[in-house]
Order: C-alpha cells, then structure tokens, then sequence
C-alpha cells in the first residue's frame, strides 16, 4: 500500500470510529425465527446446506449476562457462520433483555423449562432429529446441568467452551469467600436483591475490568493500527459486544453467588435446588470441554475439572486452545483451534 493509501484509510477509519457509522456494517448470519416468547426467541441460521453432513440440528446455548451475538460477532467470526458453512443446521436460543420484572427467574427458569422446550422445537424442526448442545461460558454449565435433570431429552452431545465447572478454581471467588463470612454473605445479596438483580450497566463495568489491559492500551492500539481496517473491524465488533450485555436475574444471582461461588456445588459435580438436586454425574452423552490458555474469566483449571465431575458421560474429551474467554469462542484463531476441536467432535458422533 502506498503512502497516499495509507493515509487516505487512516483518515476513513479514522472518521468512521469518531463520527461515522463505524468500521464495518454489521452483517448477522441469515436467520429464521421459530418461536418467539419472552426470554425464549429461538432462531434457525438459514442454509442450502441442510441435508448436507447429517439430519442432527446444533443448539447454540449463550450464557447469561451475554448477547446472543457472541455465536455471530462478524462474517469471520461466526461459529454460527461456520456450522452453516461445513453442512450443519445450526439454531440459536436468545433471553434478550433482563430487567427488574425478571427478578424472580433463577437456574430452575432455565434448566428445566426454557433450554429443555429450546431442545424440543429444534428436533421438530429436524423431524425429531437428535440435538447437539454447544455452550459458552455459563452457557455451557446451563447445558450440563439440562442434559442431567432431563434425561428424556433428544440430546446428543454437549460442548462447553470456557465452562466454569469448579468455583474453587476462579479467580478472586477464593477472596469473595473471605470477604463474604465477615457478613455471612447477606451484604452481597441484600443490595442484589433490592436492585432485583445486576443491571446491565455494572456488567458491562464487569467484563471491563476483567479485561482492564485491553482497555488501558485501547488509545495506543487504535493509533497503532488506524490503517488496519480488518483489525479495527475486529475491535469494534467487541465493543458492539460489550455494549449490549444485559444484566443478571436477582434471583439467579443469588444462586450463583450463594450455590456457585461460595458452596461451590458445580465443583462437587451437582446445583443444590429448592426442590431437588442435579448431579452432573447424570449426563449421559459425550462432552468436549474446551478451556483458554489465557481465560482470566473462567480459567481452565475451572474447565477442566468436568473430566472429574462428568463421571456418568460416555466419553468427555478436554482440549486446551490459545486465546481469552471470548476469543477461545470467536476470536482470530478459533477456527483452527476451538473450531476444530468442534468439528472433529461432532464428526464423531455421526
């Protein structure tokens, strides 16, 4: 590129991030929606490849607190993208907006009514074809734990990308705990519930203070690479990301704090309910665990602790790829590593 054409993409991107409509267009997979409730949109990526690779559907399963985009962040980062491309039939389940109306609404809404009936409409649309289950994040723990508390389910196979499955291995819950028995925990759930939940603004704080290098050398990188385009695009897909983070339930994140981060009943392989127990020791289909070299959010350790607690699964296969909690998912290496690890898995299982 000559120096003229240098400065002259500079100078777009340059105006495309301060005053224009931004670096790329944003350009969903094509999709069709088949059921519409709150909480509840469940889409199916459109394909002419449908009959292609084999009559089973893949579930993409996002976890709270996410925008479904995380399966379709931009054209070549797209898991959903690349399922259409390589002959699967992938749909996608969506909760949309959380608010203070849904304060009530904990782990039982979502593994035992919400995924379970997701699962059910997907293999009708496949003429009843079995079901694979691909979580990310809290995601992929809301899959484990609806493949164990429903065992009729037409689920074939369940992959957890960056899942935490052990409490004791994240990091800073160790010093939540210290924190929490000088109050017995109440402080925490007291304001919790008062504001009904965690709105989607302290979230998105969340997620950037766990990134906070990213966000501390944002000024420098933009200035590095203003004449990268395709780099800026990936940024900017990130922040459209960041920006649309909803916010948890207060009841489920009492659950979470309370039955997660300080019982640590994931890492004891079960969920503690009102009403009953969930042990992950009933998943009784293959599992692929897939865990980041760099995942502050969810270390692999925390991932990897399945291979212990999902005694009851047929096989559970572990692999370890580069990248951070999202870039493990959809970041620039993805689709040689997580996605191949994928592909390979679900081959396996037709």
């Amino acid at each position: 590129m000559s120096i003229t054409e240098t400065v002259t993409t500079a100078a777009r991107n340059a105006w495309a991030l301060s005053f224009g409509a931004g670096i790329e267009p944003v350009d969903p997979t094509p999709s069709t929606v088949l059921w519409d409730e709150p909480h509840r949109l469940l889409r199916r990526y459109d394909t002419e490849y449908r009959s292609a690779a084999s009559d089973s559907a893949v579930l993409l399963v996002p976890p709270l607190a996410a925008p479904a985009t995380c399966f379709d962040l931009r054209r070549d980062q797209s898991l959903a993208r690349y399922l259409v491309e390589t002959g699967r039939a992938p749909y996608l389940i969506d909760y949309g907006e959380i608010g203070f109306a849904d304060r009530r609404m904990g782990f039982e809404d979502w593994v035992t009514d919400i995924l379970p009936e997701a699962i059910r409409r997907t293999s009708a649309d496949r003429g009843g074809a079995p079901v694979d289950l691909i979580g990310w994040s809290i995601g992929g723990m809301f899959s484990l734990l609806t493949a164990a508390a429903n065992a009729e389910l037409p689920i074939r196979s369940i992959t957890a990308v960056g899942a935490p499955l052990d409490y004791d291995k994240m990091l800073g819950v160790p010093q939540l705990r210290a924190v929490a028995k000088l109050t017995g925990g109440r402080a925490t759930t007291a304001v919790v519930r008062a504001a009904g939940g965690i709105p989607a603004p302290l979230t998105r704080l969340g997620y950037r203070l766990a990134a906070y290098d990213r966000e501390l050398a944002r000024p420098m990188f933009i200035a590095s690479n203003i004449a990268r385009t395709d780099t800026l695009a990936k940024m900017e897909s990130i922040d459209r990301f960041q920006a649309a983070m909803p916010g948890y339930p207060g009841r489920f994140y009492g659950q979470l704090w309370g039955r997660m981060m300080l019982a640590n009943d994931i890492g004891n392989g079960k969920l503690e309910l009102r009403e009953r127990t969930i042990r992950l020791a009933d998943v009784r289909v293959p599992v692929l665990l897939i865990g980041g070299t760099v995942d502050v959010i969810t270390p692999k350790a925390a991932v990897e602790a399945g291979l212990r607690t999902l005694s009851g699964a047929p096989s559970v296969t572990y692999e370890v790829v580069p990248g951070s909690h999202l870039g493990i998912l959809t970041g620039p290496e993805a689709r040689e590593t997580t996605w191949a690890h994928l592909d390979k898995f679900l081959a396996e299982r037709e």
